[in-house]
């Protein structure tokens, strides 16, 4: 058997195994459906327990309704907003500390008592002191920022020294030194943070929405579907949150795809030319 027979036989090894998976997964979908389905006729009250065909039809409805899409956008810019505050910071924190052991001590307690706070008592305290419209964006800023700055320091506590002695024997500053070497090599990690927190940031923002009830939001909406009684829209909105948690962290997917190889391609030549 030749090489390409070789890796013709590996490649329909490896989409077999992809379709098997693929199976197994649709099949999981199908099982917690008709689950879904048996514990609400159970309850025989769409009040109670709505089941899944009633809740696809509620969550149609929603998409034909402005009101629904206003409240999406409203909590999206909070997603956001929380990410784009809460990633830059943790970066610059997590290059701190992972580079200076006295600046990780320093900032050790705040980290253990942001990781240790339950998250109803930050949004809750957040709400008395900067009121509900910056409350989900903040608590999702403070949800995200300790998972940031973790990876960071991790990242670095897992470089391998010679690199390090390697640029300053090239007697490169620090700023250079955080350019071309910790930044490409801690990217990875930075990016499985975000990975990692970017659907824990929508349920941050909607708890706290549901809670502090600010305009234009999915959480505002939730409330009053609660109050109304209407657990079929609560049910569709909540499968709106996790669809719309579920795109952005593809899309992030997608992004890191594509920028993951380019930038490592031009950071290595980045390095390459400062060294030379």
């Amino acid at each position: 058997m030749n090489d390409t027979e070789t890796r013709n036989d590996k490649n329909g090894s490896k989409i077999k195994k992809k379709f098997q998976l693929f199976f197994w997964s649709i099949a999981g979908i199908i099982f917690f459906i008709l689950l879904w389905e048996i514990i609400s006729k159970s309850y025989a009250s769409n009040i109670l327990f709505p089941g899944p065909f009633l809740t696809l039809e509620r969550f149609f409805n929603l998409l034909l309704s402005q009101r629904f899409y206003s409240s999406l956008w409203g909590s999206f810019l909070r997603v956001i907003a929380g990410i784009l505050t809460a990633v830059p910071l943790g970066i610059i924190f997590g290059i701190a500390c992972g580079m200076n052991k006295k600046a990780s001590a320093f900032f050790r307690p705040l980290f253990s008592v942001i990781a240790a706070t339950p998250v109803i008592s930050v949004i809750l305290i957040i709400f008395i002191v900067m009121g509900s419209s910056r409350t989900p964006s903040f608590t999702a800023f403070l949800m995200i920022f300790p998972i940031v700055s973790s990876n960071v320091i991790e990242g670095i506590k897992s470089m391998d020294p010679c690199l390090t002695e390697l640029f300053i024997s090239f007697r490169m500053n620090k700023r250079e030194t955080i350019k071309y070497l910790y930044m490409p090599f801690l990217s990875p990690f930075i990016l499985g943070a975000l990975k990692s927190s970017l659907s824990l940031c929508w349920k941050v923002v909607v708890a706290a929405e549901v809670i502090v009830q600010p305009l234009f939001s999915l959480g505002l909406s939730m409330q009053n579907a609660r109050i109304m009684l209407d657990t079929p829209e609560l049910f569709a909105l909540t499968l709106a949150t996790i669809i719309a948690a579920g795109l952005s962290q593809l899309a992030l997917s997608l992004a890191v795809r594509f920028i993951n190889p380019v930038y490592g391609k031009i950071s290595h030549d980045s390095v390459k030319d400062s060294i030379i």
